[in-house]
């Protein structure tokens, strides 16, 4: 039996037994495939098995607005670059919009089932099965609007949700250790000499809390790796036989339809190419090089048994049992109290420090491919094979790489310290590759490769760094000036995420500066507001300090012109302990503080009210929900009066006076139970209140004696010549309806001037002090209260204003109406020293409210009646 012959019958065993015991053949290729349709029936449920193998999905440097360098070679920008695996094509906006408010939804809902703090993680958890659902929902759309066998693409935004879902998934691994874990671990007394690696490396991981870090850190980025992967089935043959084309052509020499015209290797074993120094047949050549980066995909993804058992599947079990040797020995038996005749099986690899040191070797070696070199590099902390791959692909794929030769490195150092076996030695470049996480970082931030080093300055990548190396306070820092700054655009999907994630650290006691926090909150909140959704702002809201409450959700609800919306986002606020009577106080004076415009002003002259005045009104309408604050409610209106009747908008004061429900001094009355216990603001507003109902009335009533005095008074019949006794009767009867009509005008003309003229006098004859001045009373007003002083400035120009009004048209209403000896008892009620109404007058407009009285005394007098005291005084 000739070498070739040898060589083929050692690759057509059905099965291949390794020491390990760990190498099947024939059984594996079913196992395979049956691997391979389960992970392609989760990826597809998923909805993420189209997704592409590297985190350029997760690539959200689109959303940096400039100051990027294009990379060396002109090609893609940064923002290019992260729209290579994404495309807005594939769905419509209005998707991801509806997606993004139900996202906001769910996390809100999800907080309110989990608010205790022990809750953290299942509330985490929560979060990414929404994000799953979501992603999902938006995955299995836009497939709908796909055309047949184009690809899928991801929207950006969708991009970001992938990234977000990730990061949530990297803070549940971390801070469980970190919160449960490492507070667990006591202090680990220091381990003597021992045989066994396994057990050094075990003391290792349970009191090294960085080295457990990276480890969970790698297992992050193989799980995403895993599930970005679109399931491929690879090739697989009926016999477990290794370069089958090489084979056929070195057995069937001449006979070969696609045979090599070149020499080829002469020996099928391991070595043969390398040895020989001559090539296999160009389709095993290509077979191999498939193998090698399936190999190396799979152990990318944590995948060690898939990536041996497709070796056995290629025929190639050697390489299969190649990937053992870097497992930890550990010896059952040597430290076994009860010693007795059955011995357990030796676990690892016994001379892993030779298989290292030749795995070094091969790493190094320009004989093999570069895949093959990767996976060897992987297994024993070889950085430069790894990174000749791996830097044509993402941030992640370096990152792990890096952190897998820092966690080699380290767990070496700690068996050769602490193992009683001598080791071979590693070479120097070898222990020289130990780096810090920080270093890591600097390193991908400088790397070469643009795509890797403009990756590092993503939005998810920067969140995701500083959650690794635990600088909470960093990462708030950067994402203040993410938040100041305009290079990075912060769409609401990241500020939904950052607000959740403050809100995280808060649940853990993670310390960090709150006031950043405060203005991530506040970001998405105002975004919130934009979707008009009460119980997500005043949830949210509730979240801030009360300064900030106070501001947002008055914002919030200056945006709200329903009456029924404006109650419910009240109730809202109440059932997240908002500070409601405050808010709507401030509500209410920011309209009121509002200034018009020149050209706002314009329309008063003309009796219509502009649009701030609506509004200013409108406003009021905050302060009459609760009974409570029906007080507040007669001082703001009473306030906005004033500022209406300074105006002499009189429109927009009757307006104003109309939004105050009937029943309100009812309930002030019910609130305080009796008019002694209501407070000096409420008793002042009170008397106000009914100030302008009686001036108002007052106008109304001249307005409609007016109405009624010009309009109203029926016209003569036209004069027409009479020729007939029909043209005659008619006429009379025209005659006697009009002075039937004129008489009852007249009798309606006194009664209305009866009632017009007291309802003046009820303005001019207040009770007590009089219209417009507060009554003396025991009550303390408030101290130092601006708007208090204001007040009564304004009430006093009001009464300078309003009086001579008021007795101008009284004068007016007895002149027109001939009750001249009415003018001369309004003399009399002007010139009274109980009230001192002539006070109110400038001296030119007393003089001439004088003169007009002694007109009406001089027609008394030309009339032959009594001009000084008149018909009216001696009845």
């Amino acid at each position: 039996m000739n070498k070739l012959e040898r060589t083929l019958q050692l690759l057509d065993e059905s099965t291949v037994q390794s020491p390990s015991g760990l190498l099947r053949s024939k059984d594996s290729v079913r196992y395979l495939q049956q691997q391979a349709r389960e992970e392609q029936r989760q990826l597809g449920a998923s909805g993420l098995g189209d997704s592409m193998m590297l985190d350029s999905v997760q690539d959200v440097g689109l959303y940096r607005t400039g100051g990027e360098l294009e990379p060396a070679g002109g090609g893609l920008s940064g923002s290019q670059l992260s729209l290579v695996a994404g495309s807005t094509v594939s769905y419509t906006n209005a998707n991801v919009r509806e997606a993004s408010k139900q996202l906001c939804e769910e996390f809100l809902q999800v907080l309110q089932r989990y608010s205790n703090a022990s809750d953290v993680f299942e509330a985490t958890e929560e979060l990414v099965k929404s994000l799953d659902d979501t992603l999902v929902q938006l995955n299995n759309a836009s497939k709908q609007l796909l055309p047949t066998g184009r690809e899928r693409r991801l929207h950006a935004e969708e991009m970001w949700l992938n990234a977000e879902r990730d990061t949530w998934r990297l803070m549940i691994c971390l801070y469980r250790d970190r919160l449960i874990t490492q507070k667990q671990d006591s202090e680990m007394d220091d381990l003597p000499l021992v045989n066994s690696e396994q057990t050094i490396i075990s003391h290792l991981y349970g009191g090294n809390a960085n080295l457990r870090e990276y480890q969970i850190i790698v297992d992050w980025l193989e799980q995403m790796a895993l599930r970005q992967q679109q399931t491929e089935l690879g090739h697989y043959m009926n016999r477990t036989v290794a370069w089958e084309n090489t084979l056929h052509q070195l057995l069937e020499v001449g006979q070969t339809a696609f045979g090599s015209g070149r020499a080829l290797v002469k020996g099928l074993d391991p070595d043969a190419p390398i040895r020989e120094k001559l090539p296999l047949h160009d389709l095993d050549m290509e077979d191999q090089t498939q193998l090698a980066k399936q190999v190396f995909r799979a152990i990318r993804q944590g995948r060690l048994k898939e990536a041996q058992i497709k070796c056995e599947n290629y025929g190639q079990a050697w390489k299969a049992a190649l990937l053992e040797g870097w497992r930890l020995h550990h010896d059952p038996n040597y430290d076994r109290e009860n010693v007795s005749l059955a011995r357990e099986p030796i676990e690892g690899n016994p001379r892993r420090d030779l298989w290292k040191k030749f795995a070094w070797q091969m790493a190094e070696s320009r004989m093999l491919d570069p895949y093959t070199k990767a996976t060897i590099g992987s297994l024993c902390g070889h950085l430069d094979s790894m990174v000749e791959v791996l830097s044509e692909h993402s941030w992640n794929d370096m990152l792990w790489a890096y952190l897998k030769v820092q966690i080699d490195i380290r767990v070496e150092s700690e068996i050769r310290s602490h193992c009683v076996k001598s080791y071979l030695p590693m070479p120097d470049r070898y222990w020289n590759g130990k780096m810090s996480l920080e270093q890591i970082f600097d390193a991908l931030e400088a790397h070469k490769n643009a795509r890797i080093s403009l990756a590092a300055k993503d939005v998810d990548k920067v969140i995701q760094k500083y959650i690794m190396l635990d600088d909470i306070p960093e990462l708030m820092r950067t994402v203040d000036g993410w938040l100041e700054g305009t290079e990075v655009v912060l769409i609401p999907q990241m500020l939904r995420f950052l607000t959740h994630f403050v809100m995280f650290l808060r649940q853990i006691g993670k310390t960090f500066q709150e006031d950043i926090g405060d203005r991530v909150v506040k970001r998405y909140v105002e975004y919130l507001s934009t979707l008009g959704s009460a119980h997500m702002v005043a949830f949210y809201t509730a979240a801030l300090p009360p300064a900030m409450q106070l501001l947002l959700y008055s914002q919030f609800l200056q945006t709200i012109s329903d009456s029924q919306q404006r109650k419910q986002a009240l109730e809202q606020a109440y059932n997240f302990g908002l500070d409601v009577p405050t808010i709507t106080v401030y509500t209410v004076e920011w309209y009121r503080a509002l200034e018009a415009t020149e050209d706002e002003l314009a329309p008063i002259a003309s009796g219509r009210l502009t649009e701030l005045d609506e509004q200013k009104i409108s406003a009021l309408e905050w302060l009459t929900f609760y009974p409570d604050q029906r007080g507040e409610l007669l001082w703001q209106s009473n306030t906005l009066i004033r500022y209406f009747l300074a105006r002499r908008s009189i429109e927009a004061a009757r307006k104003t006076f109309a939004v105050i429900p009937a029943d309100t001094m009812e309930l002030i009355f019910t609130h305080y139970g009796s008019k002694d216990d209501i407070p000096c603001r409420e008793e002042v507003s009170i008397r106000e209140y009914l100030c302008y109902q009686t001036y108002l009335a007052a106008i109304q009533g001249y307005n409609d004696w007016c109405q009624l005095f010009y309009n109203g008074k029926p016209k003569p019949p036209p004069a027409v010549k009479l020729s007939n006794f029909t043209e005659r009767v008619t006429s009379e009867h025209r005659e006697a309806t009009y002075r039937k009509e004129l008489s009852n005008w007249e009798l309606r003309v006194a009664e209305l001037t009866n009632l017009t003229r007291d309802l003046l006098y009820n303005v001019l004859l207040f009770p007590e002090a009089g219209w417009l001045v507060d009554t003396d009373t025991t009550k303390p007003p408030p101290d130092d209260d601006e708007d208090w002083l204001h007040r009564a400035v304004q009430m006093e120009n009001l009464r300078k204003l309003c009086i001579p009004e008021i007795v101008l048209l009284l004068h007016q209403l007895h002149t027109l109406t001939e009750r001249y000896s009415e003018n001369l008892l309004l003399a009399d009620v002007l010139s009274s020293e109980t009230r001192k109404l002539y006070s109110v007058f400038p001296k030119h407009k007393l003089a001439e409210t004088l003169t007009k009285i002694a007109e009406s005394s001089l027609t008394l007098m030309n009339a032959r009646k009594d001009p000084f005291v008149g018909d009216a005084a001696k009845k």
